[in-house]
């Protein structure tokens, strides 16, 4: 028989396909953590401009706020209270009863501050905690909080999705015989077996979706090297400046991601129902891959560290052997 019939009828026959099979378990387990994080912070920030809109700063009214200093003054009394930092600038509140915002920077890093307009003394934060909350859960989704070396880090995990996809479709198919039992989730297994089925279902209903993060996310992370591609296939005429295919590739690309699609020229997608649907949508299914590596991590245990730890155990005395044999010979 062929490689190819066997792959189609018999897959579990193929070394090739165990072979993907330890790729796609090692490769998943090393970079679960961060598909969890990733996939958790994207599903919330589907409504990154909601957040930020419920959480936008808003003038703070000063109680015996008393008689407002001149803004030399106030600068002069803000140094004192914070002599560790350099004041960059700050800017008296709407009236006189409302606190001076003041931009401060330390160590290259900047932050805002409110402080009282009569004595410049430090009244908090500027930005809400639900503010800094969304503004570093965003740093954390699209660099790792590490910056450009962290966003390029970024790349290499969504490279490695790309991976956990390719493989885990191929680790997926059960056969031409056995495809239909492996469409839905076996609910009558043992919980092992049950979440095997449920990480492999979920990977099947919903693989176009985590496809679409994975090739967005290169995208996202990488830009200048997906454009240098997209331009080596399309080349760019400057003669005849027009739009390419790959020009809506790079456009989609970006909108796609986030789920953010009304408005953005589907027939019949405005900015109203169909947006908020898509959002949905988006939002509820980035919850998928959370679920996958929990599902996968669970695998692992199952099948490999598991039964190392009972073995580790064992060895040192720290776990009693197994009696099984003994107690089959005395019943026999």
């Amino acid at each position: 028989m062929r490689i190819w019939r066997r792959l189609l009828r018999e897959p579990q026959t193929l070394f090739l396909r165990r072979a993907l099979f330890q790729i796609h378990l090692w490769s998943g387990v090393a970079v679960g953590l961060y598909i969890a994080v990733i996939s958790l912070t994207g599903a919330i920030l589907v409504y990154r401009n909601e957040l930020y809109t419920a959480f936008s700063p808003q003038p703070r009214l000063v109680d015996a706020a008393g008689t407002a200093l001149p803004l030399s003054d106030l600068e002069q009394a803000v140094r004192r209270t914070f002599p560790d930092a350099t004041v960059v600038v700050v800017e008296p509140g709407p009236t006189t009863n409302h606190a001076a915002d003041v931009t401060l920077e330390r160590a290259g890093e900047r932050t805002r501050r409110l402080v009282h307009p009569s004595t410049g003394a430090d009244l908090g934060p500027t930005l809400p905690l639900g503010y800094r909350v969304s503004a570093w859960m965003l740093d954390l989704h699209d660099n790792l909080l590490g910056g450009p070396n962290g966003r390029r880090v970024n790349g290499i995990g969504a490279l490695a999705m790309l991976l956990l996809c390719g493989t885990g479709l191929i680790v997926w198919w059960p056969g031409t015989s056995r495809w239909r039992r492996s469409v839905f989730v076996d609910v009558r297994a043992n919980w092992k077996r049950l979440n095997w089925s449920l990480h492999s279902v979920l990977g099947l209903w919903f693989f176009a979706f985590i496809l679409m993060w994975s090739l967005t996310g290169i995208y996202l992370s990488l830009p200048e090297q997906v454009s240098a591609v997209l331009d080596f296939i399309e080349p760019l005429d400057e003669n005849t400046p027009v739009e390419r295919v790959v020009d809506r590739v790079q456009y989609w690309l970006a909108y796609l991601h986030f789920g953010r699609l009304g408005g953005r020229g589907i027939p019949g997608c405005g900015r109203g129902l169909c947006d908020s649907i898509t959002k949905a949508t988006w939002a509820v299914v980035g919850l998928v891959p959370v679920l996958m590596a929990v599902t996968g991590l669970v695998m692992w245990w199952n099948r490999i560290a598991g039964p190392a730890a009972r073995r580790w155990l064992t060895l040192r005395g720290l776990r009693p052997q197994s009696t099984a044999g003994s107690t089959a010979t005395t019943i026999r």
